[in-house]
């Protein structure tokens, strides 16, 4: 079985054939609520956090809006979002997956958060706090 790689502090698990190892948990981190100073580690809102002076977005989902809401639904599941993505992180170690793309336009790591060899981002889609990434933002307001 060949070694699974690392990458800047990132394991991707190794395929083979159809199937992916998943990669292990090795990312253990206090994650606080980012505040107005500098951001090392911490948590933007429930799709973006900053691990170790790298921003990350979790690739596979979307959360509300809590700086830009398009009503004010949105901006409290997003603050619900904010919080329990913070909680996750928070709960033990977990690992960062890399897909297609290494980064979005705004120059953040996109990234899938695992732990257990299960993904966080489907956790919050489970809990009715994000939509499954589908390319596009879907609406948070009735």
């Amino acid at each position: 079985m060949p070694p699974v790689m690392p990458l800047a502090g990132i394991v991707i698990g190794v395929a083979y054939g159809w199937a992916t190892v998943p990669p292990e948990d090795i990312i253990s981190a206090s994650f606080p609520i980012c505040g107005s100073g500098a951001r090392t580690t911490c948590v933007v809102d429930g799709d973006t956090f900053w691990l170790d002076g790298i921003k990350y977005r979790i690739a596979d989902i979307d959360t509300p809006e809590i700086g830009e809401p398009r009503c004010a639904g949105e901006k409290e599941l997003g603050e619900q979002a904010k919080n329990r993505l913070q909680s996750l992180l928070n709960a033990g170690a977990f690992c960062l997956k890399a897909g297609l793309r290494d980064e979005d336009k705004y120059g953040r790591k996109l990234r899938e958060v695992y732990r257990g060899g299960q993904s966080l981002g489907a956790q919050l889609v489970d809990e009715g706090l994000a939509h499954r990434w589908v390319g596009f933002k879907q609406s948070w307001c009735g």
